[in-house]
């Protein structure tokens, strides 16, 4: 990414501008991050090392997820009392994933990364029934707190906003109907993804200029997202993800077989 370090040049600007316009998309419409398509994009289509593009994905995802929530709360989608243990918990989650990121093996995030996607898919193909949780007990809250946790560490060490633990968490656990357990993990996300960010600039592992692109492309589109979500038939909208899903961690799988560069040892 040396192109970004000083003037950009135009052919990786609009790569990074079609990375974020589809990334915004999709976060809106499947209250996500992002980062599950940010990281592979960066890495594939620009060369970006593997533990940079986890930092600067988690910086890209900041400004996509704010135009996320605003959209979802405007439409009355957010569930702010299950949000706010989700964001404690991201919070310190994130603190510890930042934390790893600094010595991680690229080799064991990319295998991480490929099982997310995997596992994530999967889920995605078993039916659920939600109708809507009952009154928040002191349990539930440990819960989510719980959950924010592992998605907050997750977002430290692979750059995605966490959403794909959150929502079927929150579908699977609290009996949320899919676009209020969408619009509580883009809440979710914002906090963790500040603080995440912060940190990576300290540990010199994002590549903020990339970022400010990748996320300003997604911000419009990440509103456009959120008001299809409202709309679409949810068995659709998870089918088609799941499908994307699969084609991605297949990709890093391939990229994961081929023998590293001769007199460039796998790290």
């Amino acid at each position: 990414m040396a192109e970004l370090a000083s003037s950009p040049d135009r052919a990786v600007v609009a790569k990074l501008v079609v990375v974020g316009a589809l990334t915004g998309f999709l976060a809106g419409l499947f209250g996500i991050g992002g980062g599950i398509l940010v990281v592979p994009a960066l890495v594939m289509l620009l060369g970006m090392d593997q533990r940079l593009a986890h930092g600067t994905s988690l910086a890209a995802v900041l400004p996509i997820s704010v135009a996320s929530v605003v959209t979802y709360a405007s439409q009355g989608n957010v569930d702010w009392a299950l949000a706010a243990p989700l964001a404690v918990g991201s919070v310190a989650g994130v603190l510890m994933g930042t934390a790893y990121l600094r010595v991680a093996r690229v080799r064991t995030l990319q295998v991480m990364f490929a099982v997310l996607l995997v596992v994530s898919a999967v889920r995605l193909f078993v039916p659920v029934d939600a109708d809507g949780r009952t009154s928040l007990s002191m349990l539930g809250i440990v819960v989510a707190v719980v959950v924010g946790l592992a998605s907050g560490t997750l977002a430290g060490l692979l750059g995605i906003g966490g959403g794909v633990v959150v929502v079927p968490a929150l579908i699977l656990g609290f009996g949320l109907v899919p676009v209020l357990a969408k619009g509580a993990s883009v809440a979710a996300i914002i906090p963790a993804a500040l603080v995440g960010t912060a940190r990576n600039r300290v540990n010199r592992n994002a590549n903020l200029r990339a970022a400010v692109f990748i996320g300003a492309a997604g911000v419009l589109t990440a509103v456009l997202g959120g008001i299809v979500s409202d709309r679409l038939d949810d068995d659709v909208a998870i089918v088609l993800f799941a499908v994307l899903l699969l084609v991605i961690a297949g990709r890093v799988i391939f990229q994961l077989r081929r023998p590293p560069p001769v007199g460039h040892p796998a790290p």
